[in-house]
């Protein structure tokens, strides 16, 4: 009888796969970003570069409101051309508006290539 001069390498690769599952497991349970951070102030801070949203609203008569002021929807355009492309959108449509006048208003937008756009609903 001649003696095999090999190691078994089938019982090592199994602890591995084990050791490879746990690890695998518990690396998804650790919370990445947790470091608490303390930010210098600034004297001289003026706010963040993000620009402040601009609301358009239609109510239930079909009258049209940028930022609580009432505007026609012709003149909404020059208005509208006159904003950054960055600012973002939120518009706020009554339920009972003519569906014409929320599509005139997202062809305004989509003319001035306004695409920040967040449409308000209210939760059922």
């Amino acid at each position: 009888m001649k003696r095999m001069d090999q190691i078994n390498v089938i019982p090592f690769i199994d602890i591995m796969l084990v050791l490879l599952a746990i690890v695998l497991t518990t690396a998804t349970f650790i919370g990445e970003g947790r470091l608490e951070i303390r930010l210098p102030e600034s004297a001289s801070q003026t706010g963040s570069d993000i620009p402040a949203a601009v609301e358009i609203a239609i109510d239930a008569e079909g009258e049209l409101f940028l930022d609580t002021e009432p505007l026609p929807i012709e003149a909404l355009g020059a208005r509208l051309a006159a904003l950054d492309r960055a600012t973002p959108i939120v518009l706020r449509v009554d339920a009972a508006t003519r569906f014409d006048r929320f599509v005139a208003v997202v062809d305004q937008l989509k003319a001035r290539q306004l695409d920040r756009l967040t449409i308000l609903t209210r939760k059922s």
